[in-house]
């Protein structure tokens, strides 16, 4: 039965303190989502035999068939939480007891991270979950490193503690050593990733602050060592906190003296093991092995009973019943998340400078960072969830300020609507036609919702593709944008079996780009291409695209992979172009931009929209750019973001600022479809070295600069030794130490490059590092396998671009041969043209 009714959770919905907006993140397979389980158990969306076996928020069909969470889903719960938790909330005082968590599920494969990117804008704290035996991976560290930048509070959730006990066999001091290991780990990478003085206050994980829990997630228990101080406090007569400290780290009991100490003697023995793991592995070993009559014992010592039904239980499920019996692990989750991690009251206090595009002292800023709902209203649209009604979806976000009810007249802000721009666009005006409480499958109507809450609008899908920023104010700016860790490298084209479906597959696409965070459906040379993550990504889109957007039988062609162009010198002679009308020249230079440049405009550390001198002053001291020319940036590109620049390095030229948007339009048309096989620029720079302008403007229109601008640019690039960039992943490969050589075949196999091999004395596991060329890792995972008997396990993450080896414009060469592939594949001539085709003389 479920707690709280719609009413009553619409009540904590207006006490912001009470509020917690959390994702559950973590590497794939450690647990999230059996977690979750013991979270909706507790407040009554479950049965709770369930809890560890439904995996409830995997809705998918999908999901339960591979056992992987694919989509992030919204769970919105209320807990009644005891008083005695309530004086230790880290955000001051509350007044009610009544607490609201707004809880994100998502994935921990990597293909799918673009979905923890969403997750983790919405949301406040992380619950992150680490696996007792494999220990912090890749993508701990990557989702981590995510949450981090957000300014999302850390709390740390230890999962299959049972696994240690019973297949590693460990120890008490075996496993305290173990689990050590992790919180060590988890701290190293907090400390990489946090800021030197952060906001957020101290991000230190220690099981003595009550920060961090050690659970099972599928037998439903879990600990912290608050629960285990306060049943010994008053035993032996200290305070729950005295006892906190002395339950973890080097503090040592010797039960003769009965007195505490910080080095072991002969007959002290460390706290943790002790007062936790014997009487932990007692209960575990005794139920487990089906002694009821032990389990009963040592049940009653701790003032708890079974019922008869219970007692007939063995093995696995009597341990089950009286673990859970014993420690719900919802109650230490909860507690933790309620007493740990901030309320958006003060959380959106430091969260707004990095979320908030315009100036931060504008009313919009104001009540974002105050979590005023009386303010302007300021929400941020992450993700597109579909609805039941076939075609439709709900904009699912986070209110920041204000309060959304239905009937609302708000500016719906798309990702490209600029507030100063002369011309407004991606911007529409309509009034919301319904809230909703997201509840995991299901959605609930609500009258309204205050600031602090994520919620799903009704009505908004016809004017937003993916994400953007609702609001009430005039002169707001956007939320930024989402920076995914990972890019669309894979690419399929797709057509239908009859020609009569095409239209139903166009507005298909259009729906599969709606409702993936990072999926890229285009049209490119007359096919229609969806671009994709990696393998598993792509294959799950298709498959949605198929059987649940379009709704028709397609053919896929086999998937390629998407390149970038560069060049990797400075032009050797200065190019000229002549517009149509022969009135107008232009002379331009191309060369590459420092290295780590392209990296960190990607990364948004500089912009086109910094401020100019200190993004010069940046460029210069970083980079060693010239501070004159760095302050004569016209743009980035393409898309007006991207990692190339046009920097005018021209002197006294008339009219040239007459015609600077329209160069600035031929430079974004030739930086998205290069010289080479007309695929994405990387890492270009383009001077404007000096031009000849006609005085009458009606000469010098866009239709004469803009193609001249491209013929021009494209001269530069191949006087500039143009090069290929291909995308690599970096491999983290986990397996037996016996199986190593067969790793080392496969990955030599494809051009890979190992990078390190980490031994741990804690795990038999050896972990290889590499780097591998997307372009190779098709069928990657299976051939591993075969090589290995299935003793290892690869985990691929994009991890940079590289030159492809060979001249492209050697046909012989494998980029050449790249190159002609992509020409074909794309309908272009089969040769590159010639430098004499852009190239004019004076």
């Amino acid at each position: 039965m479920v707690n709280f009714t719609v009413e009553r959770m619409q009540e904590v919905m207006r006490q912001r303190k009470n509020i917690r907006n959390m994702a559950v993140i973590a590497h794939v397979d450690h647990g999230k989502t059996t977690l979750t389980d013991s979270l909706l158990a507790k407040a009554g969306m479950i049965a709770s035999n369930q809890a560890g076996d439904k995996r409830a928020t995997d809705t998918r069909k999908d999901e339960q068939e591979k056992g992987i969470t694919i989509k992030s889903t919204v769970v919105s719960m209320c807990f009644d939480m005891d008083k005695e938790v309530l004086p230790l909330i880290e955000d001051g005082e509350v007044k009610s007891s009544e607490f609201m968590v707004n809880l994100v599920d998502s994935p921990g494969h990597v293909d799918f991270s673009p979905e923890v990117t969403a997750a983790l804008r919405v949301s406040d704290g992380a619950m992150v979950v680490v696996d007792a035996i494999s220990g912090v991976c890749v993508q701990t560290e990557t989702v981590l490193r995510q949450a981090l930048s957000e300014r999302i509070k850390p709390v740390l959730v230890i999962n299959k503690v049972d696994r240690a006990v019973f297949e590693k066999q460990l120890g008490p001091e075996e496993l305290y050593r173990s689990l050590r290991a992790v919180v060590d780990k988890v701290n190293a990478v907090v400390s990489i990733y946090a800021e030197e003085e952060s906001p957020m206050g101290s991000l230190t994980l220690d099981p003595s602050l009550g920060n961090v829990v050690f659970a099972s997630g599928l037998h439903g228990w879990a600990f912290s060592l608050r629960q285990f101080a306060r049943m010994y406090a008053t035993k032996l007569k200290v305070t729950e906190e005295k006892m906190m400290k002395r339950l973890w780290g080097d503090n040592f009991y010797d039960a003769s003296t009965k007195k505490w100490t910080h080095t072991q003697t002969e007959n002290s023995e460390r706290g943790f093991n002790k007062f936790i793991l014997e009487p932990l592995m007692k209960m575990l070993r005794a139920s487990k092995d089906g002694d009821v009559e032990t389990t009963i014992k040592l049940l009653v010592k701790l003032g708890l009973k079974l019922s008869a039904e219970e007692q007939e239980k063995a093995g696995k499920d009597l341990m089950r019943t009286a673990m859970k019996r014993w420690l719900p692990a919802a109650d230490a989750m909860v507690e933790m998340i309620v007493t740990h991690l901030p309320s958006p009251v003060r959380a959106q206090a430091y969260r707004t400078a990095c979320l908030y595009e315009g100036p931060l002292d504008d009313e919009a800023a104001m009540a974002m960072k105050n979590c005023d709902p009386e303010g302007p209203v300021m929400m941020y649209i992450s993700k597109m969830v579909p609805a039941a009604d076939k075609g439709r979806f709900y904009a699912v976000g986070r209110v920041f300020s204000g309060t959304v009810a239905s009937g609302l007249p708000v500016r719906i802000m798309g990702p490209g609507y600029k507030p100063d721009a002369a011309k407004k666009k991606d911007i529409y005006f309509k009034k919301l036609s319904g809230v909703k409480l997201m509840m995991g499958g299901s959605v609930a109507s609500l009258e309204e919702a205050p600031c602090g809450n994520i919620v799903g609008l009704v009505g908004l899908d016809k004017y937003l593709l993916k994400t953007g920023t609702i609001s009430t104010f005039e002169n707001a700016h956007n939320i930024k944008v989402l920076k995914f860790s990972v890019s669309p490298v894979v690419r399929v084209a797709v057509d239908v079996v009859k020609p009569s479906d095409l239209r139903q597959l166009i507005e298909g696409m259009k729906r599969l780009s709606k409702s993936d965070p990072m999926v890229q459906c285009t049209t490119d040379g007359g096919q229609y291409i969806v671009a994709g993550a990696g393998e598993l990504h792509l294959e799950i889109c298709l498959k949605d695209l198929e059987t649940m957007h379009a709704g028709v039988p397609i053919k896929k062609s086999e998937p390629v992979v998407r390149y970038c162009e560069t060049v990797t010198a400075v032009s050797e002679q200065v190019c000229l172009a002549k517009s149509g009308n022969k009135l107008n020249r232009l002379f331009m230079t191309a060369q590459p931009l420092p290295q780590g440049l392209p990296e960190a405009i990607d990364e948004g550390t500089i912009s086109a929209t910094q401020n100019v001198k200190e993004r010069a002053r940046n460029l210069s001291d970083t980079f060693g750019f010239d501070v004159n020319q760095a302050h004569k940036i016209w743009c980035f590109g393409p898309e007006g973001s991207g990692p190339n620049m046009l920097v005018d390095t021209s002197f006294a030229v008339q009219h040239l600022q007459d015609i600077r948007d329209t160069v600035v339009a031929g430079f974004q048309w030739a930086s998205s479809e290069g010289v080479l096989c007309e695929e994405t620029l990387r890492g270009v720079r383009f001077n404007v070295t000096d031009a000849t302008i006609h005085s009458d403007p009606a000469h010098r229109g866009g239709g004469q600069i803009i193609p001249t601008t491209r013929r021009a640019m494209r001269a530069a690039m191949l006087t500039a030794q143009p090069r290929l960039l291909e995308p690599v992943f970096l491999v983290e490969v986990q397996c037996t130490d016996d199986v190593i050589g067969g790793v080392m075949g496969v990955l030599a196999k494809r051009r890979g490059n190992i990078v390190e091999e980490i031994h741990s004395p804690d795990s038999p596991l050896c972990v290889i590092r590499a780097h591998m060329p997307v372009n190779e890792g098709f069928g990657f995972t299976e051939e591993l396998r075969g090589s290995t008997g299935g003793k290892a396990f690869p985990q691929c993450v994009f991890d940079h671009w590289q030159v492809l080896p060979g001249n492209p414009l050697d046909p012989a060469s494998l980029s050449g041969a790249v190159v002609t592939q992509v020409r074909q594949r794309k309908g272009l001539p089969a040769t590159v043209p010639g430098l004499e085709n852009y190239l004019d003389k004076l």
